[in-house]
């Protein structure tokens, strides 16, 4: 969504070089500018704070590894729409089961990135180009908030868990590959807690609709 330009364009605030470009860019909701700025840099510090943590772990060869898998098998679901393929296969389970978890991936990556991300437009961290490492990633084209990556991850973490015993590998794979977004710098953390967030809550009402 495309904002309006020129002398009259409305601007909810501008502060990308205050914060590194990390700014969280979003149409005006009717919040003061200085609240917003204020929300801005905290969210900018926070970022920044974790990146710097997270950066004694790039480089390492079995982190790098593992994140830049996790991170490319997290793409369009595909992790996620196989582990639903294989969990259709148990025990009193039925292959239209696969179908609906399949339709709904669907319906959340419709909802997260063809929706809630069009009213952000925030960029990325760094792009797929400036990758230190052999590994190889598709450069997203999307506002970097909030992360397609987590949303999918904790919404089919959550229902995949239902009835399971495997319930915390589920959830472990989900953190896995939402913080891999985090180490692959395609995403800022702020842009992955609030995925996890939406995630969590559209998986827990599929969960209780399927339930019914």
């Amino acid at each position: 969504m495309s904002a309006p330009s020129g002398p009259d364009a409305a601007t909810p605030f501008d502060h990308d070089a205050v914060v590194n470009g990390q700014a969280l860019d979003a149409p005006g909701n009717g919040a003061p500018p200085d609240v917003l700025s204020s929300a801005a840099r905290q969210i900018a510090r926070f970022d920044n704070a974790v990146d710097r943590w997270w950066e004694g772990l790039r480089g390492r060869k079995l982190v790098d590894r593992v994140m830049y898998g996790a991170s490319d098998i997290g793409e369009f679901s595909q992790l996620w729409h196989v582990l639903g393929a294989i969990r259709a296969l148990g025990p009193r389970r039925e292959a239209s089961d696969a179908f609906r978890f399949s339709a709904l991936m669907a319906l959340e990556s419709l909802v997260v990135n063809q929706g809630i991300k069009r009213l952000f437009a925030r960029s990325r961290p760094a792009t797929a180009a400036d990758n230190p490492t052999r590994h190889r990633l598709r450069q997203p084209i999307s506002s970097s908030f909030p992360s397609g990556h987590a949303s999918a991850a904790f919404c089919a973490s959550v229902v995949l868990s239902q009835r399971s015993r495997l319930g915390l590998l589920y959830r472990l794979a989900a953190v896995i590959v939402s913080t891999s977004r985090i180490h692959v710098r395609l995403h800022h953390a702020s842009d992955v807690i609030a995925g996890a967030v939406i995630g969590e809550i559209i998986g827990r009402v599929a969960a209780r609709l399927m339930r019914r």
